[in-house]
Parts: C-alpha cells; sequence; structure tokens
C-alpha cells in the first residue's frame, strides 16, 4: 500500500513536469526556517514594536489615521467605536477586531497613558475590569492626538500602500511632541519584547530643548529636567540609581509602590487604618484586595486586618481602606502589605524600539535625538511644502496683478480671441505670462478685478514675500530651524502641560528598601507610657514598655525632656484628650503619635508631632493642655481651665461617650483658654499671672467642678486692659521633682523666684506682685509656673535662664529671650 502511494505522488510530480510547472525540491528544515523568519520579522516590524519617532505601533498609527481621514476629531461630535473599529479593519488593518479594539481602548485610558490620544465616551474600562463592547462606547480623537497627526497634509511624512493596495497610509506620523517617552509602550515580539515606562510631557520637553541647543549634553545634565518616570497613576517611585541605569542602558528595573496616609478610623476607638490614594501603575484596587484576601484566609502570612473596603469613586479617586485590628502597628502592617501584595510592584524597562526599521535599546539622550532629528526632518518638509505652495499662489497673484494694470487691452484681447486656446497664447504672448497665469486670468470672474481687489492682491502678494522670506531661512539655516522646534515644543508644554504626580524616592534601591522598613513588632502591648505636650505645640508618647522595664530605666538614671507644657500617663492603646484654646477637647488615639528617639540617654521633642495634624485647629487655636482618659483618669475631680480673662473652672470627667470633640467650657466673646491642667487628686494649687505681673495662688479645691457645659467662675481681678498669661495646677508636696519656680519675662528681662516666696489669697481677688518693671517695660510677654523649669525658642534650642531671685517683686535680669517658651523638665516615669 505504501509503495502504491510513493508511486503515485512519483506519477503526481512527472504530470506537473508535463505541465510546464517547476517543482523545487525544498528541505523541511530549510522551509521552515525561512518561513519562521519572515513571520518573526512581520511581527517585530509590523505589529509588536513601536516607532522610535512617534511611539507608535502599526495598530495605533492606523487607527489615528483613520480617524483623522474620516473626521472624528475635537471639535467634532462622538462617533460610535465599532465604526471606528470596521474602518480601521477594513481600510488598513487586516486582523482580528478585538485586537483593534483593545488597542484604541488603551489610547483613551488615563490611567494607561500620561496623554491620552483617544476621548473616549463611555465605560473603557479600569485597571481591573476591562472596557464595555465596541457597540456601547463612542470616540473621537483628543486634543493632543492631533498634535501627532496635525501636520499630515503638507508632505511632513512618507506614505505607503495599505494592504491590498487601494489606498495608502503614513509610514509614521510628524508627531509635533515626543510620545513614546511621555505615553511609553508596551509590546511582545518574536524573540524580543518593549516595555517602556511613562514619563512627563513638561520634563521630557525641557530635556529635548536642552539637547537642541547643546547636542553634547550628558546625561547627568538631562536628567535635571527628567529626574524619573511619571506615571499616571501617581504613587512613589524607589531607587533613582536604577532609573539611572535605565536612562544610560535602556535596561533597568525599577519599584513603584502605592501612595498611603495612616491614621485613626473614622468613627471607631483605638483602631488604625491604612488608607490607599494612589496605586502602582496598571494595578487596581480590586487585584490588591485579591491579593490581601488570600494572604489572610489561605497563606496566613498576613495578621493584624480586621477589613478592608474599597470606596473609591469618580469624586474623591483611589480610597482602599485597609482597617487594622486594636493594637496594631499600622507602619509594620503597611510593610507587610508592600511585601506580600502589589502595592509595591516592579517595572523591567526595556527601551527596545524601531529604528530605521530595525531593533534597537536606546537610553534616555538616544531616544530624545531619534525624536529630534525626525522633527526636524518634518518640519523641514513641512516648510519646504509651505514655501513651494506660496510660490504658486504668488506666482498666480503676480499674473493677475500684471493683468489688472492693463486690464482694457486684456479684455479686449481676450473679446477679439477665436477660442480660449487663442485667448491664452495671446496673453502668454503680449503680457509675457505663463501658461499658468494665463489659464488662471481666464479663469477669474470679472467681478475680481475690481479696483478694491487689485489692492488686496497687492497686500497678499507682499505677505506672501514675507513668508516665502521666512520660509526661506528655516530651509537654509540649521541655527533657525532648531529654535523653530524648540519654540514649538515649548508651546506644547503651555497647552498641554501637567504637574508631576509620582514622588521619586532618591538612592540605592536595596537601601531604600532597607529604610523603609519599620522597627518594631506587628502589634503593640498595651503597655504603660505617657503622652507629651511640648511648650511649641508638639504631641508625642513614650516608649512603651513593662513596668520591670520602667523600674530598671528609672535605677539606671532619668531621661528628661526639654520644655514640656503638658504630660499625662496612657497606655500604648489607649486614648487622651487633647484640649484647645477655644475651649474645645478632641480625644485622639495613642497608638499613631510618634515615638520619641532617643539620643545618648535623652529624649529628643523634636520628633513630636505638630497638633495641626491630630485635630482640625481653627486658625489661631492651639492645644494648651491634656487629660487622660480610661483608668488613669480614675479618682480625679477634673480637668483645671483658666482663660484670657480670669475666669477659672475644673470640669468635672463626664466626657461624651459617643463624641470625639465636644467643648469643655462655655467661652464669652473675645475670650479664650490659656492653660488646662489635669488635677490628679484635687491638692493641687491653682496659678494665675496676669500681664502687669500679679500672681494669685489658691488651693484647687475651692472652685466647685462643673459640667462641660458650665462656663466657670471668677478667677482673677483683672485692672482694664490686662490680661492673664498663665494659667496652671501645681504641686507643692512633690520633693522627687523639686520645689516648684515661678518664671516671668517681659522679653528685655527674666526673673526667677520660689513659688512658695508667693503668699495664697482668695479666688477672685487682685494677687501680689511677682516681678518690678523697669523704664521702658509695660508688661509680661511669657510665664511659667512648675518645677525645674527650662526656658527654649520656638524651634526647640535651649535658653539659658538666671538664678533663682528670693524677692517675689524684685526686677529681671537682663536676659534677652525673643520669641521664647517656658517648661519644664520631667523624669520619664
Amino acid at each position: 500500500m505504501a509503495r502504491r502511494k510513493d508511486d503515485r505522488a512519483k506519477a503526481d510530480l512527472s504530470a506537473f513536469d508535463q505541465a510546464g510547472a517547476r517543482v523545487f525540491d525544498n528541505p523541511l528544515v530549510t522551509e521552515v526556517s525561512d518561513s519562521y523568519l519572515e513571520y518573526a520579522f512581520s511581527v517585530i516590524h509590523s505589529r509588536a514594536l513601536p516607532d522610535a519617532r512617534d511611539g507608535l505601533k502599526p495598530v495605533h498609527r492606523r487607527i489615528l489615521w483613520s480617524m483623522y481621514e474620516q473626521g472624528h476629531r475635537p471639535d467634532r461630535g462622538h462617533v460610535k467605536s465599532a465604526r471606528i473599529v470596521g474602518d480601521v479593519m477594513g481600510k488598513y488593518h487586516p486582523h482580528g477586531d478585538a485586537a483593534i479594539y483593545d488597542a484604541m481602548v488603551r489610547l483613551a485610558q488615563d490611567f494607561s497613558l500620561n496623554v491620552p490620544l483617544i476621548d473616549g465616551h463611555g465605560n473603557f474600562g479600569s485597571p481591573d475590569d476591562g472596557p464595555a463592547a465596541a457597540r456601547y462606547t463612542e470616540a473621537r480623537m483628543s486634543r493632543e492626538a492631533m498634535l501627532l497627526v496635525g501636520e499630515l497634509g503638507e508632505d511632513t511624512v512618507d506614505v505607503e500602500p495599505n494592504y491590498d493596495g487601494s489606498l495608502t497610509q503614513p509610514t509614521v506620523l510628524p508627531a509635533a511632541f515626543p510620545n513614546l517617552l511621555v505615553n511609553g509602550a508596551s509590546g511582545i515580539a518574536v524573540g524580543m519584547a518593549t516595555n517602556m515606562i511613562p514619563h512627563n510631557l513638561a520634563e521630557v520637553v525641557q530635556a529635548a530643548r536642552w539637547l537642541i541647543n547643546h547636542p553634547d549634553a550628558t546625561l547627568d545634565k538631562l536628567m535635571e529636567f527628567v529626574p524619573g518616570p511619571d506615571l499616571p497613576t501617581g504613587g512613589l517611585l524607589l531607587g533613582l540609581d536604577e532609573v539611572r541605569r535605565a536612562y544610560e542602558t535602556g535596561r533597568g528595573v525599577v519599584r513603584m509602590r502605592a501612595r498611603v496616609e495612616t491614621g485613626p478610623l473614622e468613627g471607631s476607638r483605638g483602631r488604625q487604618a491604612i488608607t490607599v490614594t494612589e496605586l502602582p501603575y496598571g494595578v487596581g484596587a480590586e487585584k490588591v484586595i485579591a491579593a490581601i484576601t488570600n494572604e489572610v484566609n489561605k497563606t496566613k502570612r498576613l495578621t493584624g486586618i480586621a477589613d478592608v473596603k474599597d470606596l473609591t469613586d469618580r469624586e474623591n479617586g483611589t480610597r482602599l481602606v485597609v482597617e487594622c485590628k486594636v493594637g496594631v502597628n499600622p507602619q509594620a502592617l503597611l510593610a507587610d502589605l508592600y511585601r506580600l501584595t502589589p502595592l509595591e510592584q516592579s517595572f523591567g524597562v526595556n527601551n527596545l524600539v524601531l529604528v530605521d526599521g530595525q531593533p534597537q535599546t536606546l537610553g534616555l539622550k538616544q531616544l530624545l535625538e531619534v525624536f529630534l532629528a525626525h522633527r526636524y526632518e518634518v518640519v523641514t518638509r513641512r516648510s519646504a511644502y509651505r514655501k513651494r505652495k506660496r510660490e504658486e499662489r504668488l506666482h498666480l497673484v503676480d499674473g493677475l496683478l500684471i493683468a489688472l494694470l492693463d486690464i482694457d487691452k486684456v479684455v479686449k484681447l481676450i473679446r477679439a480671441s477665436e477660442d480660449a486656446q487663442a485667448a491664452k497664447d495671446g496673453l502668454m504672448q503680449k503680457f509675457k505670462l505663463s501658461e499658468i497665469q494665463a489659464t488662471y486670468i481666464l479663469d477669474t470672474p470679472l467681478r475680481r478685478l475690481t479696483k478694491y481687489d487689485r489692492l488686496e492682491l497687492e497686500a497678499e502678494q507682499e505677505k506672501l514675500r514675507g513668508e516665502i522670506a521666512e520660509l526661506s531661512k528655516i530651509l537654509d539655516d540649521p541655527k533657525v530651524l532648531r529654535k523653530l522646534v524648540s519654540d514649538e515644543l515649548a508651546a506644547v508644554v503651555r497647552q498641554f502641560g501637567a504637574d508631576r504626580r509620582t514622588t521619586l524616592v532618591d538612592g540605592d534601591l536595596k537601601e531604600v528598601l532597607a529604610a523603609s522598613v519599620p522597627a518594631g513588632p506587628l502589634e503593640v502591648a498595651d503597655d504603660p507610657c505617657q503622652v507629651i505636650l511640648s511648650a511649641t505645640g508638639l504631641v508625642a508618647r513614650t516608649a512603651a514598655e513593662s513596668e520591670e522595664a520602667a523600674e530598671a530605666r528609672r535605677r539606671s538614671g532619668r531621661v528628661k525632656h526639654d520644655a514640656v507644657r503638658a504630660v499625662v500617663h496612657s497606655t500604648a492603646r489607649g486614648r487622651v484628650l487633647l484640649v484647645t484654646s477655644a475651649g474645645r477637647a478632641f480625644k485622639i488615639d495613642v497608638l499613631p503619635l510618634p515615638v520619641l528617639p532617643e539620643q545618648s540617654g535623652t529624649v529628643s521633642l523634636r520628633g513630636g508631632m505638630s497638633a495641626a495634624e491630630l485635630v482640625p485647629l481653627e486658625p489661631g487655636e492651639t492645644v494648651v493642655g491634656l487629660a487622660p482618659l480610661g483608668p488613669s483618669a480614675e479618682g480625679s475631680p477634673g480637668l483645671a481651665l483658666g482663660t484670657r480673662h480670669g475666669v477659672v473652672k475644673v470640669c468635672a470627667p463626664e466626657w461624651p461617650v459617643r463624641s470625639d470633640e465636644f467643648e469643655v467650657i462655655s467661652l464669652r466673646d473675645g475670650d479664650e483658654v490659656v492653660g488646662a491642667t489635669w488635677l490628679t487628686d484635687g491638692a493641687e494649687t491653682l496659678a494665675f499671672v496676669s500681664s502687669e505681673a500679679s500672681l494669685l495662688r489658691f488651693a484647687a479645691s475651692v472652685v466647685r467642678p462643673q459640667g462641660i457645659k458650665g462656663g466657670g467662675m471668677a478667677g482673677i481681678n483683672l485692672p482694664a486692659g490686662a490680661r492673664v498669661v498663665f494659667f496652671g495646677a501645681i504641686r507643692t508636696d512633690d520633693p522627687r521633682h523639686g520645689e516648684p519656680m515661678v518664671v516671668t519675662s517681659t522679653g528685655a528681662t527674666v526673673k526667677v523666684t520660689p513659688f512658695k516666696a508667693y503668699p495664697a489669697k482668695g479666688r477672685a481677688t487682685g494677687g501680689v506682685r511677682a516681678q518690678r518693671f523697669l523704664k521702658g517695660e509695660l508688661d509680661l510677654a511669657v510665664a511659667w509656673i512648675g518645677a525645674r523649669p527650662v526656658g527654649a525658642t520656638a524651634t526647640g534650642d535651649p535658653v539659658e535662664l538666671p538664678p533663682a531671685d528670693p524677692r517675689r517683686d524684685g526686677s529681671g535680669f537682663a536676659v534677652m529671650l525673643g520669641p521664647t517658651v517656658i517648661g519644664h523638665q520631667i523624669d520619664r516615669d
């Protein structure tokens, strides 16, 4: 049977030979190799890789060309996407409609491109979901896309036949801006692939303009204009050393990271939340949620997460909320999220593009050079085209003006001619006109041969000569050409430039990643700590530590804080109360507060957080005191408050349960709280110091506690024009912290006096003098009463105070304090 088949095949071949057909005997290996190479070249050149000049792959270029040719421009209405896809497929791109529509959709997505080239109407998808079907969406070209195709009608680029030879299409678009660098590109060919990251339009154009005037510019100089990629979705980009490597060689790996905010969860008690506001390029919220769910439920590598909510909407943009369990350190959890979920992604840069039809891997400077060379050619061809058109028009205008000078003779000659050809020949011979000029004169209506039209033609003639001269300069002088290209690029930025979206984090990638890993455990134990308010308005906490660790620290030595205004005891998972000068109180969580850094046995308050970052303060409103919440507040009569007008109040600690913001005193118009001190047991002494240097002290027990709605009672009598500059509660029975001292300052002189030198008087009296004013001194600028007083500038630098003066009514020492605050030192226990 097999032999019969072979014989039959030989007979068929001999039949072909007899019929005159040529039969080639080609080995299978050679045939497959040649066919595969042809296929690979077709994919590389005609499908997968972008052209370095306009930054487009053939399908994108054909989509824009078809839309431009069909008139789907920004100043016209949207049309069905299916219609556009059909035109592209039938005329220029003989491939599947799904592939064409997918390519078209990407050109319309503002999360894929920095400068979308298609203005889409309808559902064009998201990083998680695909678009609606082509029959449901509509599209037209964007205004930015017109910069790529706007010069097509001026012989700026070469054209080629379409796939069946019935139409022509451009081989490349004129491209008035560096689209490849601005929007990036990706594609998989045969044996090679490209993956280019987007950049900021304004930055890329600035680098291109610098390169125009400085062709020998170094990469480091260009990176002053283009410091790194700028992604449409924002976020952070880590490791600029790797970015420079990619700009130099065309290859590299950069690390993208989501932008997040950590803070208290709205409407919760003691719970923290991580809010994601910007995601890495190409990552959607649903992809992140799916990864978190998998890590929590299946692999069990993520712990400490209570819930994940996607609150993203069109009004607020990306908003992915990760709720932490109680006591979880959000920074430690965030490090795990970066490590285990798409909140941190790598982008492999591979700048493989087509240059003169050949695939090449280019760095930043080479990509700019290829684009600029293309723009020089486009502008040169455009200028030559415009010059040629103006010369042709000038030739016609010159002939028409010649005819108008002797219009009577021209009319007479035409009327005497037997036919149009004779008239043409007569005009050419008598008036020395070309055939084109003579034909144009014969075709011109008589109504164009008026005196007014002659003036218009002379003005047009002058204008055309000027334009031809300008175009000649562009064609003859390379400097003029380069300046024109630079000016046109600057105009693009003025019209379409946008601010940078992505934040760049400098340094080596490994070092940056190592530095971003927070120290400390994921879950923080509810150990005792202290919350501290500095005299400069910073809030912080000490590190949570066990009772044994605290006792060991006390035995080893004291750690002090300079210029402290208030301190309350709490726990790491507890809450405290912030009291403001407007008489408002805010409940805040202790855990998010920064832990004070320890340096050489001392803790610096400069690591604190501004109170304005914790609570919504009004202009001019400041935090003046702290109060504990929970077990630390038990047994206290409440919060002692003193106001600018001399009112005193002890607010009973009966705080609203459901509200995190409330008033603790009803203030009169123009009044404000100057001091708020937590009373431990009611044995404290309350003290006022007024601007005219009067000090009044009385027992806290004489002030009856009131509810939060109460307005207080008279504390100190003030003469006209005077005000309270200090109010506080002072303990006189605390030998460990030392004797309380009184510090007063007029700004030019300072006085320090023992508090025991001032006798106690009744509430609502005038007090006794605390400092005698020298000549030129009018009132006190600063006053403070407390143990171990210290002075500090508004920036936290120490200010030396004078030695104590036992005289309560003596004058101060000449010490220039300037904008100084007074506080005290405390033990960390």
